[in-house]
């Protein structure tokens, strides 16, 4: 059993998905476990770097809490420039392709994915001829729309401030979705442990997606959006060699699309119904603040925010 709230948060982080914070945390916890058996030995020390820890992880939480819901909708993060043209056709865009990709990284910086052809797609569309598979549920959740809370519509008079105006979404409403799926049939694939770079920091059982509620940014022209991968396509469920990897989309029916956004992400970077952007993988820690950090019981942002249950001392009979 957690002997306290900080262990608490690290096994809801860890069955949320969120490993990459879970993993920094146990490396802080070790390498304190290393420094306070040194400083028993000698004496002293150990008591300054448990301060050193304990204060790290507090401000964390108090960055991720201090986030004013009215004031986030307007931040503009900062943009990395590509050297590139947004708009590249894809011979062009993939020459200029860095050859490094994520494979092996876990913990480190992605290369962006350039000039990939983005569609929209929302919870709860119906399929049609470029959308072969409804959207009432994802690859990872059979119950996706109960699970967000309704249908998100993408028309704009139907929709506030990036989320639908008729209901709160229950999910992160800023989702995208990519072309690989780590499970199949209710197990973890062979090559998953080979291909995802965060997998071994990730992973925690047989059939339990590592894919599933990681972030991504996406670039198009002067601004970026960040979201959370929730849902395979369009139309693939095994190109890894694309998603972590440097090949292109193989073609589709939606001018060889590689990433779908939601309705919010659209309106955030201001896309047409089919548009080209950047995209790259982001740790978490590294995901500013923005309207993407508003809702959702699967947003790390938003269970960080909401208070802590306090406990109550069970009263004598």
């Amino acid at each position: 059993m957690p002997n306290s709230l900080q262990e608490m948060e690290l096994k809801h982080l860890e069955s949320a998905g969120e490993c990459v914070c879970l993993e920094l945390m146990r490396s802080t916890r070790s390498t304190f476990l290393v420094v306070l058996y040194l400083g028993l030995l000698a004496g002293s020390g150990a008591t300054a770097f448990a301060q050193t820890s304990s204060q790290g992880t507090t401000d964390f939480a108090r960055y991720a809490m201090k986030l004013p819901e009215s004031a986030l909708v307007r931040i503009q993060p900062k943009v990395a420039m590509s050297p590139t043209n947004n708009r590249l056709a894809g011979n062009e865009a993939g020459s200029a392709l860095s050859g490094k990709n994520g494979l092996g990284t876990g913990l480190g910086e992605y290369s962006w994915k350039l000039a990939i052809t983005t569609t929209v797609f929302w919870i709860g569309e119906q399929a049609t001829v470029n959308n072969p598979v409804p959207n009432d549920k994802s690859a990872w959740d059979i119950g996706w729309f109960s699970s967000y809370g309704g249908f998100d519509s993408p028309s704009s008079s139907d929709r506030h401030d990036f989320v639908p105006a008729n209901f709160i979404p229950h999910q992160n409403p800023f989702y995208i979705a990519l072309p690989y799926n780590d499970v199949d049939d209710h197990h973890t694939k062979p090559e998953a442990a080979q291909v995802i770079p965060w997998f071994r920091n990730a992973f925690v059982q047989d059939g339990q997606s590592v894919c599933k509620g990681r972030w991504v940014a996406i670039r198009h022209g002067r601004k970026v959006c960040y979201a959370q991968w929730e849902d395979v396509g369009p139309f693939q469920t095994d190109h890894w060699q694309y998603v972590f990897g440097d090949e292109r989309p193989r073609p589709n029916p939606n001018s060889d699309a590689g990433l779908d956004v939601s309705p919010a992400v659209r309106d955030y970077l201001a896309l047409d119904s089919v548009d080209v952007c950047d995209w790259k993988f982001v740790e978490f820690f590294n995901v500013p603040r923005g309207p993407w950090a508003i809702y959702g019981d699967n947003n790390p942002f938003y269970r960080l925010r909401r208070p802590r249950p306090t406990s109550v001392a069970a009263s004598p009979r």
